[in-house]
Formats: structure tokens, sequence, C-alpha cells
């Protein structure tokens, strides 16, 4: 694939969790966010939007979220549970994203704030419209989705190379 081969990254903040006692990386989904992750599933189906491989974090609110997610998409893409997403800091999730197949054009990342949230503001260097303005607003919250767009190699993706097409958060689907 040449180097200004279009790539776009999908991240999403997993759903509400609930608080029970029980270690962090086993905390479930809130009813709030059982409901609101097929709502944003639906959303990135509308906007046609078809991910080649998803990255989830381990956590079994990430996977719970992917799981009520993916069942609103038209196909399922291949998924890799990935320890190193679980808590990351945004340049933790670059570095996974630069380990990236170059024949992955579409790859959707479930994954945690503030991670998520400063991988899309430190990556999109503008955006269409307000997105860039909203997501930095709103403080990314559970269930949202961006979609990234950015041209070149996997090994490329670095701050404001990319383009926020849009932000989607529960709210605006209410």
């Amino acid at each position: 694939m040449s180097v200004d081969t279009s790539r776009t990254i999908i991240v999403l903040r997993h759903a509400k969790a609930d608080w029970p006692s029980v270690p962090d990386h086993e905390r479930p989904l809130a009813d709030r966010g059982r409901k609101d992750a097929p709502n944003s599933g639906r959303w990135l189906a509308v906007a046609g939007v078809v991910p080649d491989l998803t990255l989830c974090s381990t956590a079994a609110r990430t996977r719970e979220t992917w799981k009520l997610f993916a069942h609103e998409l038209p196909e399922r893409p291949r998924t890799v549970y990935e320890d190193r997403l679980y808590e990351a800091a945004p340049g933790q999730l670059i570095e996974v994203l630069h380990e990236l197949p170059e024949e992955v054009r579409t790859v959707l990342l479930v994954g945690h704030n503030p991670g998520v949230q400063g991988l899309a503001e430190i990556v999109s260097g503008d955006s269409e419209g307000d997105a860039l303005a909203r997501l930095r607003a709103s403080g990314f919250p559970t269930s949202a989705v961006a979609l990234i767009d950015f041209a070149g190699p996997w090994k490329g993706l670095e701050p404001g190379v990319g383009r926020l097409r849009a932000f989607y958060t529960p709210k605006d689907g209410a």
C-alpha cells in the first residue's frame, strides 16, 4: 500500500460501568451502559464505517461494551483483546496502533478515559465542523465514538496528522 493510503481510527470509550465490590478490571456495565453501547453501534452502522479489525481492552466493561456494540454492525470484524489498552495513556495507544499491519485500513479501538480522549485530541489536527470543539467540551463520555481519518502508514500516526470526521455521544442520539 502506498504511503498516502487513507486510514480511519474509530475510538470507542467503554459504556457506563457499575461500581460493585470487584477489582476495577472486572467491573461490569451498568444498566445505562447496556442501553448506550448498542445505540453507539447503530450510529456507526448508519455512518457506514466498517472496521477491518477491533482492538479491545481486556477489562470486563470494554469486552461487554464491544459485544453489545458489535451486535449492531453489519459484519463483525476480527477482534484482538489487548492487555496494553487497559489504563493506557495516549502515547501507549499510538504505539499499539503503530504495530498494525498495513493491510488494515480501519481499526476500532475500545478503551478507557483519559487515554481515548487524549488519543483523539492529540491525533486530530482539525475536524469536520465543530466535532473537535464538541469532543473537548464533552470530555469524551462513556459510549462516545470518534472517527479520525489520516493518510499514510500506521507508523506515521503522530500528533496532529488526523482529521476528526465525526464525534458521537449517547446524548446525540437521545
